[in-house]
This record gives C-alpha cells, structure tokens and sequence, in this order.
C-alpha cells in the first residue's frame, strides 16, 4: 500500500510536538496498518520513528509531553538573589556605570574584591535588560596590524595626528601624539594650530627627553602613515640625529597603523568629549593633558589584559597579575562549584606584533614554499 503524503512531523525535530498532532499520527499509521502497510515504514513516512510511536502510546488521547512540566533541582551553581542585587548596585556605581564588565572585573580585583566572572556580569546586566550598546561608537571591526615587534618599551613607537573640533566651524586643532607599541603608553603629545614636520620634530625629541633615551644605540622605529608632516625633511633630519628608524604605513593603505587610530578613537569616544568643539587652544591642550593622566595611569586596556600602559611600561604587571591570580584562586575554593574550568588566564605575551596577522601568513607561505 502507497501512503499518501500528509504533512511529515520530521519538520519539529528540535521542538515538542502537540497532542493534536500524536493524535493525527496515530490515527494515519492506524490506518495505515489496517491496510497492510507495515509499521516501521508508515513512522517513516511521518518522519517519526516506531520508538516514539511506541512511547505515545496506542490510545488516541496521548497526554501532553511532561517534560516542560517537570520540576527540576536548582543548579548548585546558580546566583542567588543577593548576588545578582549586589551585582547591578556595583555596576551602577559612580565610577563604573560608564565602563563595560570587562574592564570592571580587573579594577575590582586590584581592590582585592570578586563578585562575579566577566561572563556572568554580562548575563546578569542581560537578565535585567541594562546591557545595550551605548554612545555614538559602532561594533569594532577586524584591522590588520604591522610588520615590527617588540619585546620591551620604547623599541616601536607609532604616531599619528588627529584633528579636534575647534569653537566654529572649520576651525580645527591638531593633536599630535607618540604611542609605544609595547606598553601602549602615550610617551609625548601636544596640540598645535598647523599640521607641520617641525612640530613633529619637536616632539619626537620631547618623547625621548621623557623616556630618557639619549643614546643611539639603543634601537627605536618610529612607524607612522604616508601623510606630509612624516615625510617632511626637518623630521628626517631629527630622526637621523637621535638614531631613531622612520617606518612608514602602505601606499594606498589606511590601517596600516592601528594602534594610533585606535587610541584617537578611545580619545574622541571619552563621555566628556566636548564634541561641539574647544573654545582655544588652551582648553584642548587641558582637556588633552587630563585624558593623557587617564589613558596612562587609570584606563585598564584590553588589548594588555587590563592592565594599564604605565603598569605594563614600568614592568608592574607582573606584581598586578599575581594578586589577581591570587583574587581568583580564592574565589574558586570559596565556590568551587561555579567553576568548570581553571581560573581566568592573566598573563601577556612578551612579544608584541604590529601585524601578527601578516607574518602568520608569511610564514605559512614558506613552509609551503619549502
């Protein structure tokens, strides 16, 4: 006997299906059998196996699955109410309501405290709908990276410069700023009214007068874009007498250097940016100069594990990643059974690259080429 083709039940694997729709099987594989067909194929033509027909049962009223109905333990690991109160108080806090989990658990583990995994924090700030994407900023995207490394600071600097909304309308400031590549410190910045290689000159002996490197015999790259002031002569000439290397981003190529985009972003995204631009060149030089203290001593950055540039720059992460360690390993026997794996992994790698996407390839290419 050929059975006729009625909707197939395969269609709700992954969901429950309803009694009307038990009931319907069985009436059709009932009469199905009766005709002569055989059991095991008629399941098969509804997409269902003899095993679930079977579990159904042979009456046609099959009761409702149980499963959504039965009462379930309560998971050992679970947050009880008070932590979950204690959570949304902390994140709600003058000095945190601004800032993500994922820099709010590194600042609570400097202060010797632990409420919650970065994870969970998120879950909880999901539950009671305050996790949303906040400001003008936009979901970060991929960028390649570059070809130098570093093992220590002041071996790769970058620079870049930025313009700031002057009190009109196309009147502009320019920020100018070195970036260690390292430890992520802002090493010298200033303000100026012109974009100029002498200006860039003035600084770049300004970042080694703060950095105390005199000698030319300690190497240093000086990596920036393709624009004018870092191609200018007067710049050269500087780095030539300090022994500093000049590198410089792709033709044609504009994330070639990242990290100096990328701490302008951080800049100009800053809550108290004053986006309708400074009234002189004084007021952006303050605002600069307080955003600078933040950067290097307060801001925990997520591309060092959350430590900040000063801390990684002055060779402290290793005290400050001991005592979180220790944070944590103290949670974990305190609730051991919210823990299904080690402990949060604080450590950094001593090698950083400015395009470590790039010589994977490149390494990949010879020992294909091998």
């Amino acid at each position: 006997m050929k059975l006729p083709r009625p909707t197939r039940l395969g269609g709700q694997r992954g969901r429950l299906i309803c009694a009307s729709d038990r009931n319907k099987a069985i009436i059709l594989i009932k009469e199905a059998v009766v005709s002569g067909a055989r059991e095991p194929l008629a399941c098969k033509e509804l997409g269902i196996s003899q095993r679930t027909l079977q579990r159904w049962g042979s009456d046609l009223t099959p009761c409702e699955d149980q499963r959504p109905l039965v009462e379930r333990p309560t998971p050992k690991n679970k947050l009880s109410k008070e932590e979950r109160e204690t959570i949304v108080q902390t994140v709600n806090q003058p000095e945190f309501k601004s800032l993500p989990p994922s820099q709010i658990v590194p600042r609570l583990a400097d202060e010797g405290i632990y409420i919650a995994s970065e994870s969970t924090i998120y879950r909880v700030l999901k539950d009671a709908d305050m996790q949303h994407h906040r400001g003008r900023s936009k979901k970060p995207s991929s960028k390649p990276i570059s070809t130098h490394s570093a093992t220590g600071p002041n071996q790769v600097w970058m620079w870049d410069i930025t313009w700031l909304p002057g009190p009109a309308k196309g009147i502009y400031f320019y920020l100018y700023l070195i970036l260690d590549l390292f430890s992520r410190k802002i090493i010298a910045w200033d303000v100026w009214l012109e974009e100029s290689a002498e200006n860039a000159s003035l600084l770049v002996e300004r970042g080694t007068l703060s950095e105390k490197r005199m000698s030319s015999q300690q190497p240093l790259v000086l990596h920036s874009d393709n624009g004018s002031p870092m191609k200018g002569s007067s710049l050269l000439e500087t780095l030539y007498l300090l022994g500093i290397t000049p590198s410089r981003s792709r033709p044609r190529v504009s994330n070639d250097n990242p990290y100096a985009e990328s701490i302008f972003r951080t800049c100009k995204y800053r809550p108290n940016y004053p986006a309708k631009g400074f009234t002189d060149l004084t007021d952006a030089r303050t605002w600069v100069l307080t955003f600078v203290q933040w950067y290097n001593k307060e801001h925990r950055h997520s591309g060092l594990n959350f430590l900040t540039p000063n801390q990684r720059h002055d060779g402290s992460s290793d005290q400050v990643f001991e005592q979180r360690i220790k944070i944590y390993e103290d949670a974990k026997r305190l609730h051991p059974e919210r823990w299904s794996r080690e402990i949060r992994d604080w450590s950094l790698n001593e090698e950083v690259w400015l395009n470590p996407e790039r010589i994977s390839q490149a390494l990949t290419g010879n020992k294909r080429n091998s």
